[in-house]
């Protein structure tokens, strides 16, 4: 049962073909959050990227609709910097580089804590891998080792956030991402809901929402993977 006090935007992707960096999805953010203030967790590090690098391409994206931007990396109380929030938005990158980091700083309970009271929680990519129940479906290489793949556990379900189809003209013989779900639930029972880039979950008052204009693929142990369009994620589909 999701907590009906926890507001998440669970994003597919920062950046989609034709847009720069959140902007097709920066004015959804700002309804969303209901705030002029966010604190970034910047600890993903796409390609390596600093800290104050990567903080920079979030408060240059988002100062055009009228929000702050802080890197939780400045603050000397990263946990009271949490807990006050106004808003949160954990950004992609690594996964397991993003949940290790979490859990060395003793931020784990911290963020949830933070969420289960109401703070609005934004994740794009691995950001939105976390607010699953485990980091089991994400795309990334284990560059390094977190001591759980335990994730924050907002969603009864996990997410395979930049879902893709088999391309029906391609030559690559290799496994698919549905192949690799496959193999995830041969091990594990929870429901993956794969999100393609452009779309997100809108998740208020313990009700999800598909938004975007592409469909979600939702995988069950021992089932066929269904089709989902836009609109409410009914419970009976993501609880086992």
């Amino acid at each position: 049962m999701i907590n009906p006090n926890d507001r998440l935007l669970v994003i597919s992707t920062s950046t989609i073909h034709g847009f720069s960096f959140l902007e097709y999805i920066k004015d959804e953010i700002k309804e969303f959050i209901q705030s002029d203030e966010i604190i970034f967790v910047p600890y993903a590090r796409p390609s390596g990227i600093s800290y104050d690098d990567y903080t920079q391409n979030v408060k240059d994206a988002l100062q055009t609709v009228g929000i702050s931007v802080k890197g939780l990396h400045t603050f000397e109380n990263k946990k009271e910097a949490i807990l006050q929030a106004k808003a949160i938005f954990i950004g992609g990158g690594n996964t397991f580089l993003l949940l290790k980091t979490l859990y060395e700083l003793g931020l784990v309970e911290e963020l949830r804590s933070a969420v289960h009271n109401g703070t609005p929680y934004i994740g794009t990519s691995a950001g939105s891998n976390l607010t699953g129940f485990t980091i089991g479906t994400t795309n990334d290489m284990p560059i390094v080792y977190p001591p759980s793949f335990d994730a924050l556990q907002f969603l009864p379900f996990n997410i395979n956030p930049h879902y893709l189809d088999p391309d029906p003209n391609s030559t690559h013989k290799g496994e698919t991402r549905e192949t690799r779900i496959n193999e995830f639930h041969k091990f594990n029972h929870q429901v993956v809901v794969g999100l393609r880039e452009g779309s997100w979950l809108r998740v208020e008052n313990g009700v999800v929402e598909l938004k975007g204009k592409l469909s979600a693929r939702i995988f069950r142990q021992n089932e066929q993977p269904i089709e989902f369009e836009s609109g409410i994620l009914e419970e009976k589909v993501y609880n086992i």
